[in-house]
């Protein structure tokens, strides 16, 4: 593999979600994205390895697909695993750990299979392993089939770099962010989440509307790699990594929350994300919620869901309240919910059509519940 050389990229994503992600990816001009389990895969280089981290929203990771074999046998497996040149893919001054599943092989021992790619590493390029390190190598053997890839991300995407108050449960940014695709929104319309908890939703709505880039402000496991050129990749990051809104938008984004304690998690999460001047968050009660001024656009929110049995009549009248204000008061504008039960969204009297998902979303699987313009 040289410098200019292509490959697969494997961008991750919770299951569910691959053809939100597919779109996403299409949309930001990556070649032919295909949704398969777990994530969608793009052809290109380093400097597409390079964008998908930077301005994808719903990416979990990006992996470089760097090298396939077969191997049958551990033997087989190091002798190739030498072959591989990784003085064009890893430094040997930067440490590097392996990890490696195996699923339908004859090699069946991870922990085997990884301290074989690693010694082969450590042996051919002089670069040294190490349980802490960042860059990971990430092998996966299914049926035979030896699959390597570089972990070019290091911290999961969702992790932007501004968020650092967080409510209870908060809800992924890369799942907020293909939740608001989901729901047809495109950056051109007001969003206002009435249960905001940390913001999420709302300063996520905001910077796509700006034209801002979800990886802006962090660094990625790739700035460590010897394909990396920091010159080439602060060239990309000055112009933003691809075409986006410069202007401040027309439409304002709303946030609300009885907590006080949330209110202000979401001000000072807005503010680190440079979307303060476009976001509003307000101390209030649902029942006191009223739809802004001005052109309709999305309500989306994600409610408590309760995991125990006691906590069904309270989340019932919750949810049946939120439909209550929001089919009185909110005609025109869509709303998308978030929930883990079908007879929650049903509580709310609202139009639902057929869900979205089910997704997992912190070790419970929920859906996506969308209407159209409410009358």
């Amino acid at each position: 593999m040289n410098a200019g050389s292509e490959f697969e990229i494997f961008l991750v994503t919770a299951p569910g979600l691959e053809s939100a992600l597919c779109a996403e990816a299409k949309a930001q001009g990556f070649r032919t994205p295909k949704a398969v389990k777990g994530g969608v895969t793009v052809q290109g280089g380093w400097r597409e390895v390079w964008r998908a981290n930077l301005e994808l929203r719903g990416a979990a990771r990006v992996l470089a697909r760097i090298a396939a074999f077969r191997a049958f046998h551990l033997a087989q497996l190091d002798k190739r695993a030498r072959k591989v040149a990784w003085e064009m893919i890893l430094r040997r001054d930067v440490p590097f750990r392996v990890e490696a599943s195996c699923a339908h092989s004859r090699i069946y021992h991870e922990r085997a299979a990884a301290e074989r790619i690693q010694t082969a590493i450590e042996e051919t390029l002089g670069a040294r392993a190490s349980p802490d390190a960042e860059l990971s190598i990430k092998a996966r053997i299914e049926d035979d089939l030896c699959t390597i890839s570089v972990d070019t991300s290091g911290q999961s995407l969702h992790k932007r770099g501004h968020k650092e108050a967080v409510a209870k449960a908060p809800m992924r940014e890369n799942l907020a962010a293909l939740f608001l695709r989901q729901c047809g929104y495109d950056g051109s319309e007001p969003v206002l989440d009435p249960m905001c908890g940390s913001g999420t939703f709302v300063i996520e709505a905001a910077e796509i509307a700006a034209g801002l880039k979800p990886g802006r402000s962090r660094r990625f496991a790739f700035e460590q790699l010897a394909s990396f050129d920091a010159a080439a990749w602060q060239k990309l990051r000055d112009k933003g990594g691809g075409a986006g809104n410069i202007a401040p938008p027309a439409v304002r984004f709303y946030g609300s929350d009885r907590d006080a304690g949330a209110i202000r998690m979401s001000r000072a999460n807005a503010e680190r994300a440079g979307v303060a001047a476009l976001t509003e968050f307000k101390q209030q009660a649902l029942s006191a919620l009223t739809a802004p001024s001005g052109q309709p656009g999305l309500v989306i929110v994600n409610p408590p869901y309760g995991a125990r049995i006691g906590e069904k009549k309270g989340l019932m009248s919750l949810y049946r309240a939120l439909g209550q204000t929001l089919g009185a008061r909110f005609a025109g504008w869509r709303v998308g919910l978030v929930t883990n039960e079908t007879w929650l969204a049903e509580a709310t009297g609202l139009p639902f059509g057929p869900p979205q998902g089910p997704v997992s979303h912190g070790g419970i699987r929920v859906s996506l519940f969308r209407t159209g313009a409410l009358p």
